[in-house]
């Protein structure tokens, strides 16, 4: 009962520092709606110098709460991707500012079109557990890089990393700049309740939903990076080691617990056996043990590793075959919540593993005949994240890139497309809406604002009333045709 009303007495306050920063940014962004290059270029340098100079404390931060996750993982999915993006805005930020010429019709000549790329305002940012340190950073990159002002809501599940974060950015800049505010559920509501310039949601489909509706009351546009069930289709005649492991890498990385891993494979069916193997080979190569092995990660909390669990155990009662892939040969009790990645052989649509996103270590392998059934399953489902595609003939990736639709597509490798700074990253149907990362992110965060502009000169005179002379007859019949 005690910490209940404590907890609700933090939240209050957190809720109450919410709406005072909110106010203060809105005012700061009146005094200053257009932030010159110079001023832009150096929050971007301010924010890549923080992170750097807190590269070690970020990497033991997001270890500790996730009771185990490597450095190295860290370095190579988040900190060394944010600090690219940050290099990758700076040396492109000039040209993205500049206004774009656009064509004048003839009749409305002199004149000038441009579209120019302004500040949105107060920007807000949710951003999910799983990889904390990234979808802070790139986000936030866009949102400075556009002008505007950023609040962000980090995720109580990764307290320690949330809280660090919170100290390094207020720290780098002025609360009326960047503020971080943490706390649980009842301050996430508040926070997507706000009537930012733009919300900006990293999470789950469901979640998704409840932010979207709460963002719809203040008609505040959203971008929603969700998740969703992202194939892997294994092609026919592909060499299977070259696929299984690329795909064991998209599956092994944080365990799994990426919005973008592999979520099932689609496999020829005369060819699940060979899958089987060299994915347990793959494996083993990279994890050979995986209980105390710094290079494979814990799952992020313990409520997380049950509910993988169940996943794991409905299947099996339905009648599937699970395969632990656990080349040590160990023992996971409940002294730890690293979790071996379990390959489900079998699949039927009534068990969970093909009903709910799986956001770990669980892999089932659904089997088709020809390429067509493959695509046709991918198609009856809601479209997802990403689609990975293995198979050197060029006529069949065109076929699954034209035939199917989901946020992003990889041929031949996983996850790394979400790292390249040129390419929009984002969601379609229920795996989001909106996109960011590079000149994409620029925009999303900037109002498209076209300009017309007219001097002394007003050829418009020519279709003023009076109505039905010769002259606007002759103008009627030049361009109505």
């Amino acid at each position: 009962m005690v910490a209940n009303v404590v907890q609700l007495t933090e939240s209050k306050k957190q809720i109450q520092q919410i709406n005072r920063i909110f106010t203060e940014q809105q005012q700061a962004f009146r005094e200053n709606p257009a932030p010159s290059v110079a001023e832009r270029r150096e929050n971007l340098k301010r924010l890549k110098r923080a992170l750097l100079a807190y590269q070690d404390e970020l990497m033991e931060a997001i270890d500790r709460d996730f009771g185990g996750r490597s450095p190295d993982e860290t370095i190579l999915a988040e900190l060394m991707p944010s600090i690219q993006n940050i290099n990758y805005t700076l040396s492109h930020l000039t040209q993205w500012m500049k206004p774009e010429k656009r064509k004048v019709h003839m009749l409305f000549q002199p004149a000038r079109n441009e579209i120019h790329y302004e500040p949105l305002g107060v920007v807000g940012i949710m951003v999910p557990w799983n990889y904390p340190l990234f979808l802070t950073a790139g986000p936030l990159t866009a949102a400075l890089a556009a002008g505007n002002r950023v609040m962000i809501k980090l995720s109580e599940y990764t307290p320690e990393t949330s809280a660090l974060i919170q100290k390094i950015l207020e720290e780098t800049f002025p609360q009326d700049l960047v503020a971080v505010v943490n706390g649980e559920a009842d301050v996430a509501q508040s926070f997507a309740a706000k009537a930012f310039d733009h919300l900006l949601f990293t999470g789950s489909t469901e979640i998704g939903r409840h932010v979207m509706r709460a963002a719809a009351d203040n008609l505040t546009p959203v971008t929603l990076e969700l998740g969703g069930k992202s194939p892997a289709i294994v092609s026919q005649d592909v060499p299977m080691k070259d696929a299984a492991e690329r795909i064991a890498f998209g599956k092994g990385i944080n365990a799994g617990q990426t919005c973008v891993a592999p979520d099932y494979i689609l496999c020829p069916r005369d060819r699940v056996n060979s899958f089987v193997e060299q994915f347990r080979a793959a494996v083993a190569t990279m994890y050979p043990t995986m209980r105390d092995n710094r290079d494979y990660t814990s799952i992020i909390t313990q409520r997380h590793h049950d509910r993988l669990t169940r996943l794991i155990e409905d299947a099996r009662a339905k009648g599937a075959e699970i395969i632990e892939v656990n080349p040590g040969n160990e023992h996971f009790g409940d002294d730890t919540r690293k979790m071996p990645i379990q390959l489900v052989l079998n699949p039927t649509p009534d068990m969970l593993v093909l009903q709910e996103e799986i956001f770990g270590p669980v892999l089932p392998v659904v089997t088709y005949g020809q390429l067509e059934e493959a695509l046709n399953y991918i198609n009856d489902r809601p479209h997802p994240l990403a689609l990975y595609y293995f198979g050197y003939n060029r006529t069949e990736q065109k076929r699954v890139r034209e035939q199917t639709r989901s946020g992003g597509i990889c041929v031949n490798d996983t996850l790394v497309h979400v790292g390249q700074d040129d390419l929009p990253f984002g969601g379609v149907g229920d795996s989001g809406m909106g996109n960011y990362h590079g000149q994409e992110g620029f925009v999303t965060f900037s109002n498209t604002r076209g300009v017309m502009s007219k001097q002394k000169l007003n050829s418009g005179k020519i279709v003023h009333p009076p109505h039905n002379t010769l002259l606007h007859k002759l103008i009627y019949r030049i361009f109505l045709r």
